[in-house]
């Protein structure tokens, strides 16, 4: 990206939402007409305990997000004052600056659930 480029963040781009709680349990899916699946949910799920276990293990703080890629999409997991929030992405989502990553994770944790649940580009499962 342009050093001086501003990430953004549309609805349109997100192709699924999963909410979890402090604790990593998954709570509520949202899913679009694009990818109606939830399959993706599992591997952030996992990346969560994973993270919690080596948390606890190696004693580490600060988590602020976790970044899954595969084929065709990207997952970003992210630590919010009262739960966690995934979305998933068509593609490679490569936030390859420090200040783009801070922009990103500063968009998803602003990001209303309750306007997400309304909003027709989702149906909650």
């Amino acid at each position: 990206m342009n050093p001086s480029a501003k990430v953004s963040l549309k609805i349109i781009d997100i192709l699924g939402v999963a909410v979890f709680d402090l604790n990593c349990l998954p709570q509520e899916y949202f899913v679009t007409a694009a990818n109606p699946s939830t399959h993706w949910v599992q591997t952030a799920f996992q990346s969560l305990g994973l993270r919690s276990l080596l948390s606890a293990s190696l004693e580490l703080e600060g988590f602020q997000q976790i970044t899954i890629h595969s084929e065709a999409t990207t997952a970003i997991v992210v630590r919010r004052r009262r739960d966690y929030l995934a979305l998933l992405f068509q593609g490679q989502v490569a936030l390859d600056r420090a200040a783009e990553s801070q922009q990103m994770l500063s968009l998803i944790q602003a990001l209303n659930v309750d306007k997400l649940r309304q909003h027709p580009h989702f149906t909650v499962i």
